[in-house]
């Protein structure tokens, strides 16, 4: 009996790891699925910057991934109302609006925070910080948590995760971005023509990452 709980806990730890490492490399929420582009590209100029914004989102993904989670399992799924007595009601067409109020309540706490910590990091985000509440990465990893059929753990890993490699990316792109000032680019691929091209071999190296298995 302890060996076979011993093997369904290894089963378990290594399906967590497996999502997380999936969720950070080779299913990277922005570099896999090219979500929330807008603040990579736009904030990924700076280091400081990246890296603010970066563990934001981590934040934000952690909490609102297992929240929406419970929200959509135990009050919006199919039959999720069966202990109120209303077995039949099915709420899961509020999901996107639901998911987003959850988002923006996040987003405007973690806003707060970081005014009242770095008022220094809360100038330099700007106008960023406030719209990561309809970064489409943010949303994303709720509806892809949904559509997986996760559980709460999978789902709270699965945030951490999708964060995690958000974060990556853009600190990654940032130390690029930062070499590519003293690098001769040809004169039309200035900006964001490198950039996007920088962004197209990042997402081929992280998916060198596909063949690693537990």
């Amino acid at each position: 009996m302890a060996s076979k709980l011993a093997h369904a806990r290894q089963v378990i730890m290594e399906n967590l790891i497996g999502i997380f490492l999936n969720s950070v490399f080779v299913g990277n929420i922005l570099l896999a699925y090219f979500l929330g582009m807008c603040s990579f590209v736009a904030i990924s100029k700076n280091m400081e910057t990246s890296i603010g914004l970066g563990f934001a989102v981590v934040f934000v993904l952690s909490i609102t991934a297992p929240m929406n989670w419970l929200i959509y399992t135990y009050l919006l799924s199919p039959g999720a109302l069966a202990w109120a007595g209303l077995p039949t009601v099915d709420l899961s067409y509020l999901k996107f609006i639901t998911f987003i109020a959850v988002i923006a309540a996040m987003v405007q706490a973690v806003e707060m925070v970081i005014d009242r910590f770095s008022p220094v990091l809360y100038n330099a985000l700007g106008v960023f910080l406030p719209l990561i509440t309809v970064n489409c990465a943010i949303l994303g990893t709720s509806l892809f948590m949904v559509e997986r059929e996760y559980t709460f753990m999978e789902s709270l890993v699965f945030g951490i995760g999708s964060g995690t490699g958000w974060l990556l990316a853009i600190v990654s792109m940032a130390a690029i971005r930062i070499k590519l000032r003293y690098a001769d680019v040809p004169e039309g691929l200035q900006g964001f023509g490198i950039t996007m091209i920088v962004t197209g071999l990042m997402a081929m190296g992280f998916m060198l990452f596909s063949g690693i298995t537990l």
